[in-house]
């Protein structure tokens, strides 16, 4: 028995980009598209967790750390620079328009 091919089957190249564009632009760290919040666009883009390996994060959606290794979200707005990206676990990106704006956090939590 001869072993499994892992070709495409069809005559299209995978790194070409299907017709009508999808939204999202693949770039050297992941997924970058654009989404409308708060009446205003952001950048947001899928982080893979060995991109993320060795830095930890707090997630502003929930206020918990988000370790090294976890897959997640970076959004920052449009024309904001560096100091503007916040890392969000994906389900508090997806879920922010259902939170409320102010987040309690507990006594002994720590500042970021």
């Amino acid at each position: 028995m001869s072993p499994r091919r892992n070709r495409p089957s069809g005559g299209e190249n995978p790194s070409e980009p299907a017709e009508g564009g999808g939204g999202a632009v693949p770039d050297r760290f992941g997924l970058q598209r654009t989404e409308s919040w708060q009446g205003e666009e952001w950048s947001v883009r899928m982080v893979s967790g060995a991109a993320a390996a060795g830095k930890r994060y707090r997630c502003p959606g929930c206020d918990q750390e988000i370790p090294s290794g976890v897959p997640h979200v970076v959004a920052w707005p449009e024309y904001g620079g560096v100091d503007d990206r916040r890392h969000w676990h994906k389900a508090c990106w997806n879920a922010k328009d259902r939170r409320t704006s102010k987040v309690q956090r507990s006594r002994n939590a720590p500042r970021y």
